[in-house]
């Protein structure tokens, strides 16, 4: 508990450097939003996102359509936890959460955002077998508040936030109030629940993705014997290694920028020089995005993508003269790597 205590503070400070309170919170979002996805089997792509997000392709797979709304729900939802605190944690807000992200699902059989009506059980395609039983129909919205009056810790039972996180998620996945969808809003109550108390959110998807059995192994302890060591271990555990992770990446970044500045020799203050701070929340970007975040004119910000492209930082890759979209493959490979590897950095 005290090592998730340090990252929490750690987080914190290094917040406090940046400009952007949610520590490069563009792309930590929407990563979370591709793993939180993917844990549910909906697959897509930090690449495939942002190009959806850039172009606003209403044509795009259902996946990525899905995946585009739970992190536009993240940071709606993050920054009203920010300005409200915990008076957000309302029956309305897990409504809206599970609307969100389930609207795109064309397999789900009840309306998004309404609670089940029926009988659900986990771990078996037979009852008979099943692993877990979450409370009948009628009993939901009961258990639901319960748990809203936990979060909001309306008792004030002075327990720590990682506590109170691991606490409350798995008594939410316990109620299972949705016929599906319940783990993507659960994962999207975590950072929220931070943001509510005060705190610079992290993003705990990654880490649940890759130790998925050791996440599963905890929820069924606390649901089935009331045994929380284990959530509450596991939920410390996901907070230090998602602090361990953002920090490598931090860094594989930062070296990564100084590489770029030696590919060329940039002007001082030039908008190709000024670009490369935006990289890391725009790795994906049009000549159009790049204008309106250097606030600059169209051409000087083509003239600036031209350069970057030719130092090779850039690449464009939809192949058309107009409307064209451009990566920084380098900056993309450091985000999309499996976590806990360590960022592969080009030599200079």
């Amino acid at each position: 508990m005290r090592d998730a205590d340090a990252a929490l503070a750690r987080v914190e400070a290094y917040a406090t450097t940046l400009h952007d309170s949610y520590v490069v919170s563009r792309i930590l979002i929407r990563q979370e939003a591709v793993s939180s996805s993917a844990i549910e089997g909906t697959q897509s792509t930090l690449d495939e996102l942002l190009t959806s997000e850039e172009t606003q392709d209403e044509e795009a797979r259902a996946a990525v359509k899905s995946v585009r709304r739970y992190a536009q729900a993240l940071m709606y939802y993050v920054a009203r936890a920010e300005r409200h605190g915990a008076a957000v944690f309302q029956l309305g807000l897990l409504k809206q959460l599970h609307r969100q992200v389930m609207r795109e699902d064309e397999r789900y059989r009840d309306k998004p955002g309404e609670l089940r009506h029926g009988t659900v059980w986990i771990g078996s395609k037979d009852i008979a077998y099943s692993t877990f039983n979450p409370p009948p129909a009628p009993q939901v919205p009961g258990c639901l508040e319960q748990n809203l009056v936990y979060m909001r810790d309306d008792q004030n039972l002075q327990q720590s936030l990682v506590t109170r996180m691991a606490v409350a998620h798995a008594h939410f996945e316990a109620v299972h109030p949705f016929r599906d969808g319940n783990g993507r809003v659960g994962r999207l109550l975590l950072p929220i629940m931070m943001a509510a108390d005060g705190r610079t959110p992290l993003y705990l998807s990654a880490y649940i993705e890759a130790h998925k059995q050791a996440y599963y192994d905890a929820l069924k302890a606390a649901q089935q014997r009331e045994d929380w060591v284990g959530m509450i271990g596991f939920m410390a555990d996901a907070i230090v290694g998602a602090t361990a992770e953002l920090m490598r990446t931090r860094e594989g970044l930062s070296e990564l920028a100084n590489i770029w500045s030696t590919r060329r020799t940039f002007r001082k203050g030039s908008s190709s020089l000024r670009a490369l701070d935006v990289l890391s929340q725009y790795p994906v970007l049009t000549i159009t995005r790049l204008a309106v975040l250097l606030k600059v004119t169209f051409p000087a910000a083509g003239k600036a993508v031209d350069q970057l492209c030719e130092a090779g930082i850039l690449r464009e890759r939809t192949g058309y003269a107009r409307n064209r979209i451009f990566l920084a493959p380098e900056a993309l490979s450091i985000m999309n790597r499996p976590f806990g590897e360590a960022p592969v950095v080009p030599e200079r």
